[in-house]
């Protein structure tokens, strides 16, 4: 994953100093009706994946608490059929990315992990969830919402390392006011996939 070293400031430690408010995994049930307005006003398609991305800590209560996040996700694929993989990038930063074509699985799904980190006291460790949408297989547009600042922003790609502006803008204009949407657009920081077309996360 493409993740550069100003990502600890921007998703670190400069922005939760600088927080506007608490994070709350209530805020990632807003996706369930953006969704929606997504495909329908837009034109983008659910992709069918989300993930959460966080720094570990080398203990063996948080092992534990990760291991506890793998085994309900395990136990709820049987019954939604949600799929999640673990991804370690070279930045030092780790993912669960699940994959499901309902969105509320996948919300259902990425708040009970980002929940679990912060019922165990490690709300701290969480940087962000992702949510893709897709208008073809390579043109892809997302929101992420920021653990650290408590609020959404939109990021586009385009290209190799170049950021859709006009498409932000629009999308921040459409789903303002059913989105908790991040005000300060400094925070708002690229996770770049490390090819064109591809995802964050690969």
């Amino acid at each position: 994953m493409g993740l550069m070293d100003t990502v600890r400031s921007i998703l670190g430690v400069s922005a939760e100093a600088d927080a506007t408010r608490d994070a709350d995994p209530e805020d990632l049930f807003g996706m369930s009706t953006a969704y929606v307005t997504m495909e329908a006003d837009l034109g983008y398609d659910n992709a069918g994946k989300a993930a959460l991305c966080f720094s570990s800590v080398d203990s063996t209560d948080f092992g534990e608490m990760v291991d506890e996040v793998e085994a309900i996700l395990e136990a709820g694929a049987e019954e939604t059929g949600t799929t999640f993989s673990q991804h370690a990038d070279d930045h030092g930063y780790n993912w669960v990315i699940l994959d499901d074509n309902d969105p509320e699985d996948l919300l259902t799904s990425i708040h009970f992990a980002a929940d679990t980190f912060i019922d165990q006291g490690y709300g701290s460790r969480l940087l962000a969830a992702v949510f893709a949408f897709d208008k073809t297989d390579t043109d892809h547009a997302y929101w992420i919402y920021s653990f650290r600042r408590g609020g959404y922003y939109p990021f586009v790609p385009k290209g190799d390392h170049e950021r859709d502006n006009k498409t932000e803008f629009k999308l921040q204009s459409v789903l303002d006011g059913e989105l908790g949407i991040e005000d300060d657009e400094s925070y708002w920081y690229p996770l770049w996939p490390d090819r064109p077309g591809g995802y964050p996360w690969e």
